[in-house]
């Protein structure tokens, strides 16, 4: 009777044995999984059709993981949930990845540039016709937003103060129809937003993002700790997309066509929208812009912004609170690096090498 029971007791050992190198074989096939926030923008639009054609998948699975791409959120939400870390990565402006992620502390990398705003955001104002009949006059916007940004650039090409004007915080989802009904009203805003106010009776629009080239961009962020194979697979997925748009053949028409349907506009609007939106095409456009001394001092007008605007927090002393590495310098504190631009993916993708 021992005997037998030495025999069982040996029998179910070796299949635990086996059921252990079993699951241990099929954890390490396990692929890891990341998660993408995104938002509905003409420049992110192209994030749902590499989705939609396979074209993430296709990335994931060279690099042996999983990418899953958020429903389109909105945006600020988006934000704040990878800063919390519920998301490995998110889309979002220059602006916003330094006020909110960098500050909070959470030690982010931009790893593309996809393109910068060249006309989807403006000032538009009823009863006037030039940056200096604002002086005096209120004007709404979602402040602290890029078109705050946008409005304090603005003025300050023009020889104004934003203490020269009142800036009254007004809802994006309100301001189309809080300007329409207003017969001396003053926004700033942005696409689509932009071209519903600006095509109002007696608007005219004074300025736009295309006066300041290069400083409203719009990235893919992800945590700076976040593995190679995730950081390459985004930039490798995003390339191919951007590949598939630039050209005017059927698959080209196709996805231009998918993605405005997706964003709710016709094909017509998509387009003019693109037409105000600088896409960096290329890997090698993009490697460029990020190792300019243009971004560098795109980032100093952003950071000094943030601070004048009370961004980096009441304890903030200097601008120089945050750390960035830009065109492979530090601008601020170099032991509180927060915001990198690291053009490291774009050049392999320029290279061929991803």
């Amino acid at each position: 009777m021992k005997r037998k029971r030495f025999f069982f007791c040996m029998a179910v050992i070796a299949m635990a044995a086996v059921s252990c190198v079993f699951l241990t074989a099929h954890d390490s096939m396990a692929k890891d999984t990341f998660r993408i926030a995104w938002s509905h923008y003409t420049g992110w639009e192209p994030w749902e059709y590499a989705r939609h054609a396979g074209i993430v998948k296709k990335w994931a699975d060279k690099y042996g993981i999983e990418i899953t791409l958020s429903e389109p959120m909105d945006y600020a939400e988006s934000i704040n949930l990878y800063t919390s870390g519920q998301f490995q990565g998110c889309v979002m402006t220059n602006m916003d990845a330094l006020m909110t992620p960098a500050v909070g502390g959470v030690d982010s990398t931009a790893i593309i540039i996809g393109d910068y705003s060249n006309g989807n955001d403006g000032i538009v104002m009823k009863k006037g016709s030039a940056v200096a009949e604002l002086r005096g006059r209120s004007i709404k916007l979602v402040e602290l937003s890029v078109s705050h940004y946008l409005l304090s650039r603005g003025l300050d090409k023009n020889g104004l103060k934003e203490k020269d004007v009142k800036t009254i915080n007004a809802s994006d989802s309100d301001i189309a129809s809080i300007f329409i009904n207003d017969p001396t009203g003053i926004v700033v805003t942005w696409n689509p937003i932009l071209m519903q106010v600006r095509n109002t009776k007696g608007a005219t629009m004074v300025f736009d993002s295309s006066q300041i080239p290069g400083e409203i961009l719009d990235l893919m962020v992800v945590r700076t700790n976040a593995p190679e194979t995730l950081k390459k697979a985004l930039t490798g997925a995003w390339f191919e997309t951007m590949a598939v748009m630039q050209k005017r053949d059927p698959a080209g028409r196709q996805a231009i066509q998918y993605m405005a349907k997706f964003a709710g506009a016709t094909e017509a609007e998509f387009e003019a929208q693109l037409k105000t939106t600088f896409m960096y095409y290329t890997p090698a456009d993009a490697v460029k812009f990020c190792k300019s001394e243009q971004l560098r001092k795109t980032m100093d007008y952003v950071r000094a912004f943030c601070f004048d605007h009370g961004l980096f927090g009441k304890n903030a002393k200097s601008k120089d609170q945050v750390g960035m590495l830009v065109g492979g310098s530090v601008l601020g504190d170099k032991n509180n690096i927060k915001l990198r631009f690291d053009p490291t993916y774009l050049q392999l993708a320029a290279d061929g090498k991803l």
